[in-house]
């Protein structure tokens, strides 16, 4: 018997509109995927609405998704959301002023796999694969939890990281540095794949579809040569390397096996 896929329950707050000829897929709401679009995305914008602010405040953040009470959950398991930031910006006073029962605020997190170039202007796209978490962030105070948030969101940037680098922290790093747990209450996820939807009239107009270049352009994030640091003294770790190389490649990969749906 198949694994059941585990959903975030549709309500007002994430449920995605489908308009007829726009949106080529429905939203998605399994866990899974919409985990792993929070966990592959180098920058998440958090978005929160400060009591003192006629506008809503959308900050650049790392974060990574995880369960502390069972670090072996998988990504199709109810997870959650840690960011970290200095111990006294405004979101973590926020977070900390609002108490047990948490921060509200929406986390999105978007990737382009491609650039859809289509007959007219109004018909053009992007691959993209999209996802939203609705939640609300406390402040972990345990120093174990801490450690294993910081642990997996610097794991997140390069796989195993956190054992290359100078261990264990110093009690001044941790005490200025907080993590923010988010409880999600729901989410949504939204992918577009494939080439341009063109006009039925268009395509059937041999002036047109003979004179205008059609398609996708793949577009993927690829990690450069390292530059070493000027006091460094260690020769590239394979680990770093290895990275590199499949990190391009999968990306790559992805990019254009997206395009050709």
């Amino acid at each position: 018997m198949g694994r059941y896929e585990l959903q975030y329950p549709k309500n007002a707050t994430n449920i995605l509109n489908v308009y007829h000829g726009l949106t080529e897929r429905p939203g998605n709401y399994e866990l899974e995927t919409i985990h792993k679009l929070v966990n592959t995305c180098p920058i998440l914008h958090v978005s929160f609405t400060p009591p003192d602010s006629a506008f809503p405040v959308t900050l650049p953040m790392v974060g990574q998704m995880g369960s502390f009470a069972r670090p072996s959950a998988d990504l199709g398991d109810p997870l959650d959301l840690y960011l970290h930031g200095y111990v006294s910006s405004r979101i973590m006073n926020l977070a900390r002023a609002a108490g047990p029962d948490g921060l509200p605020m929406c986390v999105a997190a978007s990737h382009v796999d491609g650039l859809v170039l289509a007959l007219s202007a109004f018909s053009h796209s992007y691959n993209y694969r999209s996802a939203v978490l609705f939640g609300h962030a406390t402040l972990v105070e345990d120093n174990e939890e801490k450690v294993y948030a910081m642990e997996l969101i610097t794991d997140s940037v390069v796989p195993g990281r956190w054992k290359d680098t100078r261990l264990p922290p110093k009690n001044s790093e941790l005490q200025s540095t907080s993590v923010l747990r988010v409880k999600i209450a729901s989410g949504s996820a939204k992918i577009r794949e494939g080439g341009a939807k063109d006009d039925k009239h268009d395509l059937e107009d041999e002036q047109v579809v003979g004179g205008i270049w059609t398609g996708v352009l793949p577009v993927h994030q690829t990690v450069g040569e390292p530059i070493p640091a000027s006091h460094n003294k260690k020769d590239l770790p394979a680990s770093i390397s290895n990275f590199i190389k499949d990190s391009n490649a999968l990306g790559k990969q992805h990019s254009v096996d997206v395009a050709r749906k």
